[in-house]
């Protein structure tokens, strides 16, 4: 259910209106006095930004030194109710030159009440789109001295792009360069037993697109995703060729990808935005990569010294490699001393997280490095409890690798002038919660 808000309300830290709106007639004008009383004088205002008063439920949010109250009736969708929020102050900073407070708002009362209406209709969320609210409601809000001149031209056609399919992307752009980037960014976790086994791995990662093309193309992208090879194949009646597909779990997408044709063709069609956006995301939980395996070996020699031997082994090519690598592996808090030997990077102690800090710069793959550590601990009298030993902590990024596998076959750019595009690929894999248990 949508947020389906009976009034909003814009507060300062002394709970004075400074602007509210009422979208429906179910709630009475004194609401505002039931959230100063119940909420803001009793100090409950960081415990949880949801209370009920009554019939009525507050969501609120402080940003800078205004607060946003939405008061609603019914059941509504919180999350809803606050990416409204976000949105709306965006849209406000947009107008107003970055800033976003008490005087922005005093400075700004006819625009605001403008873009209330125009936001929200009846108390559902409309478009909040800065470029597109822009193209009809060309007022321009009083700006702070420190804020930069605002570099958004109105462009024609404004109803199209209201109404239209592709109101994420305005008309008339031009560059004297078609470029597309595409990066695809996955993080791996990783919870590992001491002697080897995979106890639970997934991979998270996403699509991410910077676009510099003129007009309004039509972008076509591939992937060797387990669903979209085996529809390719029964509209081309043959067979597939050979090659790792994968299986894609939780996919989501942005607004502008035409859910309709990955429906029926399973192929991502979409007109993009202009500049940086997230094509999608998605989750993997079979058939993951590892970048690396761990194998450690920590002996405890009495109750005043330990032997720490790791072994880490890249798993990807040998033509790639690992950047910033770092292995943290926990001791006991009565270190004393340690001495160190390994075969790559440095070495070290480190007192303010109990860890042997191990950082190799650049790990090349189909390498086996080892860090051999002599521990002398402080022999205490007081408490005679084993040490529950914490996992082995990892972090990495290795460029032009997905532990998921995933690959892009292709990227087609169609435009009705027929320019040339200039494609290029990016995969980068990095650590999400890569532990291994010792």
């Amino acid at each position: 259910m949508p947020v389906a808000a009976s009034a909003i309300y814009f507060l300062n830290l002394r709970g004075d209106v400074l602007i509210n709106r009422l979208y429906r007639d179910d709630v009475g004008g004194n609401m505002v006095d039931a959230f100063r009383t119940h909420i803001m004088q009793t100090k409950e205002l960081g415990t949880c930004p949801v209370r009920q008063i009554g019939g009525c439920s507050f969501f609120y949010m402080r940003i800078s030194n205004v607060y946003i109250v939405i008061v609603v009736s019914s059941n509504a969708n919180v999350a809803c109710a606050f990416k409204f929020v976000v949105e709306a102050v965006a849209l406000f900073k947009s107008y107003f030159g970055g800033a976003f407070d008490e005087d922005a708002i005093r400075n700004n009362f006819v625009l605001i009440y403008e873009l209330l209406d125009e936001i929200m209709d009846f108390g559902y969320p409309q478009n909040l789109s800065p470029e597109i609210l822009k193209l009809y409601i060309t007022q321009e809000g009083v700006r702070s001295p420190f804020s930069s001149k605002p570099t958004d031209k109105p462009v024609p056609n404004a109803t199209l792009q209201v109404t239209g399919a592709v109101g994420w992307r305005r008309e008339g752009l031009v560059y004297k360069k078609n470029e597309v980037f595409l990066d695809i960014v996955e993080s791996v976790n990783l919870l590992m037993s001491s002697k080897g086994s995979v106890l639970r791995c997934d991979v998270t990662g996403k699509i991410l697109m910077k676009c510099f093309l003129s007009g309004m193309p039509d972008l076509k992208l591939g992937l060797n995703d387990k669903i979209g090879l085996e529809k390719e194949s029964q509209i081309k009646s043959r067979p597939t060729k050979s090659g790792k597909t994968i299986e894609l779990d939780d996919v989501t997408f942005h607004q502008c990808v035409n859910l309709t044709r990955f429906n029926s063709e399973k192929t991502v069609s979409f007109v993009p935005p202009d500049g940086e956006f997230e094509l999608m995301k998605y989750r993997i939980t079979e058939g993951v990569n590892l970048p690396f395996r761990v194998l450690p070996t920590i002996k405890e020699l009495g109750r005043t010294r330990m032997e720490v031997n790791v072994k880490v082994k890249s798993v990807f090519g040998a033509k790639m490699f690992a950047l910033g690598v770092v292995i943290k592996i926990p001791v006991p808090k009565q270190t004393a001393k340690t001495s160190f030997q390994v075969t790559s990077g440095r070495a070290k102690y480190n007192a303010a997280i109990d860890c042997l800090v191990w950082k190799i710069r650049k790990f090349p793959g189909q390498t086996e490095p080892t860090m051999s550590a002599d521990v002398e601990l402080i022999s205490t009298m007081a408490e005679k409890k084993s040490w529950t030993r914490p996992p082995i902590q990892m972090e990495f990024q290795v460029p032009m690798f997905t532990a998921s596998g995933l690959r892009v076959r292709f990227l087609k750019v169609w435009e009705k002038s027929g320019y040339n595009t200039v494609e290029w690929v990016r995969y980068i894999t990095k650590a999400g919660s890569y532990e291994i248990r010792c």
